[in-house]
């Protein structure tokens, strides 16, 4: 038999003509997906840098124009809501717990009865002190009568005086003794007092701690129940010590710091209130000082414990120039945003950002000025002094955002409804 190998040439002539179906494959892929040379010339595709369609059209972007604001500067901390007093409520007297009068998990008012302590015993004392005080009452007007007939005889020389002085005496201690029983009359007023338990402050009650049928003691340390005012109610917070002045200048200057409770996720404000507190001193450990805010909680939005964002407000910059936040561009070289000018060119303009502005809007301090419009949207596409055709202008208001109610004509944002977080100016 023959045996038919092949040859290495015979191969490598097939490698080849596979090579080179396939080069002209991609080609035919690669030219048919390009778009035609503008004016229905002939030749490759419409060529053009960025900022630059093909045949030098202009871009298509969006735009906003700069307005003027006050827009709020704030302060931003973690902080924990702790109640505004905590009173572990006690008996002043030893006795049988004979009833409660509170629910747990009750709201109670300040004098609001909470328990009942056995009152006989202290009745009884009491009624005893009253009887002494009766009886010596009457040994008093006995000994004052007689002092007076003494002096009578006396003066008729029919007395001694060391009687007379006696008699003087007796009616001075029959005096001290009414005293006594009068403040051991209000010992035991007091006592009796103290078997009805009150709430010494308005709050809510925890759990009850004792059941009725018990006896308490005025030296017991777990109470009866605790109770935790949470209207109004406080939160603490830290900043670094650097913003410390940022605080005490408005409040040496008398100023009111309003606060902010946001919840943890940032999305919903829970509570308004106002700085109430600073910290004597620096924790040398965190390079913190401790603040604290308080907030009347009517609806109690704020609970015990709970973790909350507190944005405090420092400051507020006066007619700021602000814009979409969007048109902020970050950079190596720092912030910067494109502007729209009048022959539809961009110029890439360097800016001093300052804090934001509600959800949407930026403020700047420096590089842009009110009525300005700045890129938006298609920013990506752009160069210093490509050509651009607006094809929205974006019609919004400085603070029109539902966390902040702000106008473009500068007022403050709803108390209700605050701006988002921003940072000191920068």
């Amino acid at each position: 038999m023959k045996s038919h190998a092949h040859s290495p040439f015979s191969r490598r002539n097939l490698l080849l003509l596979l090579l080179v179906i396939a080069l002209i494959a991609g080609g035919w892929l690669y030219f048919s997906r390009q778009p035609a040379a503008p004016g229905g010339m002939g030749g490759g595709p419409g060529m053009g840098g960025p900022g630059m369609m093909g045949g030098g059209m202009a871009t298509p972007v969006q735009a906003g124009v700069a307005k003027q604001a006050d827009v709020p500067v704030y302060l931003s901390a973690l902080g924990t809501v702790v109640p505004n007093a905590s009173v572990t409520v006690t008996s002043r007297v030893d006795g049988e717990l004979m009833k409660v009068y509170f629910t747990e998990g009750q709201q109670v008012e300040a004098g609001q009865l909470l328990a009942q302590i056995d009152p006989r015993s202290y009745q009884a004392t009491l009624a005893q002190y009253q009887g002494a005080l009766a009886e010596n009452q009457a040994l008093l007007k006995s000994a004052q009568l007689t002092l007076a007939r003494y002096k009578t005889l006396y003066a008729q020389d029919s007395l001694s005086r060391q009687d007379l002085d006696t008699q003087t005496a007796t009616v001075g201690q029959y005096l001290g003794t009414i005293k006594a029983d009068q403040a051991q009359i209000d010992a035991a007023k007091l006592n009796l007092a103290f078997t009805r338990i009150t709430a010494p402050v308005s709050g809510r009650v925890g759990l009850r701690l004792v059941d009725p049928g018990n006896m308490v003691h005025s030296s017991d340390t777990t109470g009866i129940v605790t109770l935790t005012q949470t209207q109004p109610i406080a939160a603490t917070f830290s900043v670094p010590q650097a913003n410390l002045q940022t605080v005490l200048k408005p409040l040496h200057r008398g100023e009111t710091l309003p606060a902010t409770a946001i919840d943890q996720d940032g999305s919903s404000v829970l509570a308004q209130g106002k700085l109430s507190f600073i910290s004597n001193e620096i924790d040398t450990a965190t390079g913190s000082i401790k603040l604290k805010a308080l907030f009347d909680n009517q609806d109690e939005q704020l609970y015990p414990n709970q973790f909350v964002n507190i944005r405090l407000q420092t400051s507020t910059l006066k007619n700021a120039v602000v814009i979409p936040a969007q048109a902020l561009q970050l950079s190596s070289d720092g912030d910067f945003v494109y502007l729209v000018n009048s022959d539809n060119t961009v110029t890439r303009k360097a800016v001093k950002s300052g804090p934001a502005f509600g959800n949407t809007w930026q403020a700047i301090l420096s590089g842009v000025s009110a009525g300005d419009r700045v890129v938006t949207t298609g920013i990506d596409r752009l160069q210093d002094g490509a050509k651009v055709r607006v094809v929205t202008a974006q019609a919004a208001t400085p603070g029109a955002t539902p966390a902040t109610g702000a106008n473009p004509t500068g007022s403050k944002p709803a108390a209700d409804k605050p701006a988002a977080d921003g940072n000191a100016a920068r």
